[in-house]
């Protein structure tokens, strides 16, 4: 049997940047309605169990409109236990991180899951590092490195925590890559959502929800819940599909300079010079790695 890596197609290729890109740019709305739900009085807990619940109601509609079939057997368990340790076990890493480091090395730390990926790609045979690739994703975490570098400490277990993260997020990218083409891509993101919502609403129970006090802070949660969750999670999974999981974890890392920009735009938070070129390199390298599609 053959296992060398496949050759998408370029247009092909060229879709899975656009549908990575959008996914990118949904992750990085969290940061900015998380503030906004936090500052109504939800705890974080509970801005998890709504986010997740809704996404998955969201999606639950979307497999009945379009009468999607839902995975069974070992795919269904495999998206299950996904959902259930390898996203909430992430979440739980970074958001446990955040207690320990800054934000900008916990950032930072979890954005070493491009090259973790990329080279378990290499290893399993499903895409070739060559030194184009392995020099793009260099390239974009020193982007991310630069514009975090004004907020970088912590303590050992932070950085445990941390690197958990990326470890996680790493074999969450891989097996999703796996399972995703023999489910399709909204039923594997339904059965992934509704295990996280599952695990956070026992963990937000269990604590004691603290809910959104205001109109502005469900909207918020809401927007989490679209544009951050389901339609991030869809299409970053159909963009690993065209364009492997290597190429889709080196350009995520447009996520943390598209975070910066809406913070700017709508938070008024300064953006310094090292900043902006640490942003300046990330887009340069995401841009070189969709001209190659």
């Amino acid at each position: 049997m053959d296992h060398s890596p496949v050759e998408r197609p370029s247009g092909h290729r060229l879709q899975g940047v656009v549908l990575v890109a959008i996914s990118a740019a949904g992750f990085a709305t969290i940061g900015l309605f998380a503030r906004v739900a936090a500052a109504s009085g939800a705890s974080t807990l509970s801005v998890l169990a709504l986010r997740f619940l809704l996404a998955g109601a969201l999606l639950v509609l979307v497999m009945r409109h379009r009468q999607l079939p839902w995975p069974r057997g070992r795919e269904l368990a495999g998206l299950v236990l996904l959902g259930a340790l390898g996203y909430t076990g992430q979440s739980f890493c970074f958001f446990s991180a955040l207690h320990h480091l800054t934000v900008g090395l916990t950032v930072l730390l979890l954005y070493l899951h491009p090259a973790l990926v990329l080279l378990a790609s290499a290893v399993l045979g499903r895409q070739r590092l060559t030194l184009r690739k392995a020099g793009l994703a260099a390239a974009s975490f020193a982007g991310i490195l630069l514009t975090v570098s004004a907020d970088l400490t912590g303590t050992p277990i932070g950085l445990a925590f941390g690197i958990g993260a990326a470890l996680l997020y790493t074999v969450y990218i891989l097996v999703g890559e796996h399972l995703t083409p023999r489910t399709g891509v909204i039923p594997a993101a339904t059965v992934i959502v509704l295990s996280a919502a599952v695990m956070f609403s026992s963990a937000a129970l269990a604590e004691g929800p603290r809910w959104p006090g205001t109109t502005g802070g469900w909207l918020a949660v809401a927007g989490i819940a679209v544009f951050g969750t389901a339609l991030a999670i869809v299409t970053f999974f159909a963009g690993v599909q065209r364009i492997g999981a290597g190429d889709a974890a080196t350009l995520s890392t447009l996520e943390p300079v598209v975070a910066l920009v809406l913070a700017f735009v709508f938070l008024g938070e300064q953006l310094g010079a090292v900043q902006l070129a640490g942003a300046v390199l990330v887009i340069v390298s995401a841009a070189v790695l969709g001209r190659s599609a």
